[in-house]
């Protein structure tokens, strides 16, 4: 094998398409591009979402509802579903750790505790956000509420 013989595999290269290049060329003239107008032009970029003259669909269609930025959105548990999971589970504090490694919540959700059902279980809580009526149900079981940022 010597260097002036080698070659790329048989099928691995293309001809490059030389537009403009005179019109013995086959693609001289307009080169390729049709008749006048902007998209003959360089620099050309369609716009977006751009139907022809038609009614864009962002247009046709009604604005509605409004979606606040600033909302934080809690993973919320009631006390009637938190006695069932520590039987499930055996869970001896609920914290945020424990519930992830349990997958009952992902890792960057915020937890929140609602009063609805009983506790009857004495458990420490360290979650985002507490209820009225859930903490005073959580202490008159025994447990204790540490609320986390």
């Amino acid at each position: 094998m010597k260097l002036h013989s080698l070659k790329p595999a048989e099928g691995s290269t293309k001809k490059v398409k030389r537009l403009g290049r005179g019109e013995a060329s086959g693609h001289g003239g307009t080169s390729t591009k049709g008749n006048k107008g902007a998209q003959s032009r360089t620099g050309y970029k369609r716009k977006f979402a751009h139907e022809g003259g038609q009614m864009p669909i962002q247009r046709r269609i009604p604005k509605r509802g409004f979606k606040n930025n600033n909302r934080i959105e809690f993973k919320v548990f009631n006390l009637g579903q938190i006695e069932q999971i520590i039987e499930k589970y055996g869970i001896t504090d609920f914290s945020l750790e424990t519930l992830y490694i349990n997958g009952l919540v992902g890792k960057t959700d915020k937890v929140k505790i609602l009063g609805n059902g009983e506790l009857k279980t004495k458990i420490g809580f360290k979650v985002n956000a507490v209820s009225e009526k859930a903490k005073a149900a959580i202490e008159a079981a025994g447990g204790t509420v540490e609320i986390l940022n």
